[in-house]
Parts: C-alpha cells; structure tokens; sequence
C-alpha cells in the first residue's frame, strides 16, 4: 500500500509469505488479512495528515512499478469529539421533528375547534312543506 500524493511513500509492504512490514507512521495503525488472492488493508485512527491517495501495487519481478489508480482518502475533524457531536445533531433533528408535529396537530384541533364540524355530518332534513287538512282548514277555503 502507497501514498502517492500528499507525503509520498510505502504504508504497508506484505510479502507472498504474508510477512508484513508497517512504515513507521502506521506501525501501530495499519493491519491487513488475506483471503485467497485478496488482502485487505485496515487503517485505524486516522488522523487529518493521514489524507492522501492510497494505491494497492502489487510488485512483479523483472518489471517496473505501474502506475494505478488508488483510492482518495480525506480525513476531516476530531474522531471521537465528531462522533458525539453528530450524536448530538441527530437528537437534535428528532426534537425539531416532535416540535412541529405537535405544533401540526395542535394547529388541526384549533382549524376543527372554529369549524362546526357536527353539520357536515349530519343528515340534511329534506324540505317538507306541512298543509293542515283537517275539516276545519278546508270549510274556510270552501266558503271563499
């Protein structure tokens, strides 16, 4: 594994023996483990000057080093002090998210409250006109 930008040079060199042999900025910060052909390269407790592009060579003898595409790394902040504070915004997101929704809800009981919601649901009286029948009524149309 090399650096090939920022502080160029070797992180990491495993052998075919899967002998390892850290640079000493990763001594303690770097593991590695093989699984069949593939090795795989842990970097731990990175650092903001650890930023760089990292580049898995593999060296072939009789040949010179080729040149490939690596991947780039970009360290930002504090671990553990970011963690937290991350922590903290995401508690801070769901307060926010509770806030407005009671203060929704309240503004729906308050819209239902000054709508008289009772007369939309009841049931209209159809328009029923009354006529008196009786005797009564209709001696007095038969004398006009």
């Amino acid at each position: 594994l090399l650096r090939t930008h920022v502080q160029p040079g070797p992180v990491l060199y495993v052998s075919h023996l899967n002998e390892s042999r850290p640079s000493p900025a990763f001594a303690n910060r770097v593991e590695h483990s093989r699984e069949g052909q593939r090795v795989v390269v842990t970097l731990r407790e990175l650092q903001e000057e650890d930023s760089d592009n990292y580049v898995c060579a593999e060296e072939v003898k009789g040949s010179p080093l080729l040149s490939a595409s690596g991947t780039m790394v970009l360290v930002q902040g504090g671990g553990q002090a970011h963690a937290q504070g991350c922590e903290k915004c995401s508690w801070d997101l769901y307060a926010l998210a509770i806030v407005v929704a009671l203060l929704l809800c309240a503004l729906v009981c308050c819209i239902l409250y000054r709508v008289d919601v009772k007369k939309y649901f009841q049931k209209k009286k159809p328009n029923v006109v009354y006529e008196d029948m009786s005797y009564s009524s209709r001696r007095n149309t038969l004398v006009r």
